[in-house]
């Protein structure tokens, strides 16, 4: 199967072309807090190229959903959408939390994972996995002190581009964290191989808001032009 994976999710704007018969073909990365727009489809292109994978020849378009920038987000879902109807491919979404923690799950660690982005006023998005893979806390967005009840699961593998916060304050009565994976942005790698695992029907390319937007639309509306003003 041959998968484009794009993210732009959080601080990266990426893509990358993976075979699932031999792994990935063309990858590249740059970092970036904004300008994906401007971005992307340049990238993209310079990746395709590198593969020497035609559109047509793709078998499936993945795309990180978030949590992460809703900008962002947006950007890199609708890249996604676009080059899957244009070349009449399915078109899939996983998460970012999801992408953090895989690497960390196949290898079957006995330790919890914690994945952790960075919510802003002292609170992020979270989700704690066994070491199996197994669901031990579902996707949230909660203050770090909230994310810290996770000790009770163990000494675990943090990883993120919140996992240093939550290292800082972990409790100190509790067993320290294994490993701590600050990560900017997940592996773009990741989410190809993801990609290529899900099934499209439950796995829709749209963004995965944990909780919403920052910027609230004004209490009055504008009113409309083409209504006479109220007498």
């Amino acid at each position: 199967m041959l998968i484009l994976s794009i993210d732009t999710a959080l601080d990266a704007c990426a893509a990358a072309v993976l075979d699932t018969a031999g792994g990935v073909i063309a990858r590249e990365s740059q970092a970036m807090k904004r300008g994906h727009a401007e971005a992307l489809m340049p990238l993209i292109a310079r990746v395709m190229k590198a593969s020497g994978v035609a559109f047509a020849a793709l078998d499936r378009v993945a795309a990180t959903t978030g949590p992460g920038s809703f900008t962002g987000l947006r950007v890199g879902l609708s890249a996604a959408r676009g080059i899957a109807l244009a070349a009449g491919k399915p078109v899939v979404g996983v998460t970012t939390l999801t992408v953090f923690a895989a690497p960390i799950v196949s290898e079957s660690s006995e330790h919890p994972v914690i994945a952790a982005i960075d919510a802003r006023h002292d609170h992020v998005y979270f989700q704690v996995l066994g070491g199996d893979g197994s669901s031990l806390v579902k996707p949230k967005v909660a203050p770090i002190a909230e994310a810290l009840d996770a000790a009770r699961f163990g000494a675990p593998h943090l990883v993120g581009n919140a996992a240093k916060m939550i290292a800082e304050r972990w409790p100190a009565d509790a067993p320290p964290p294994f490993k701590i994976n600050q990560q900017p942005a997940p592996d773009i790698a990741w989410v190809a191989w993801l990609g290529a695992a899900v099934n499209p029907e439950n796995s829709p390319a749209r963004p995965y808001y944990l909780r919403a937007p920052d910027a609230k639309p004004p209490k009055s509306p504008v009113p409309d032009a083409s209504q006479p003003p109220a007498s």
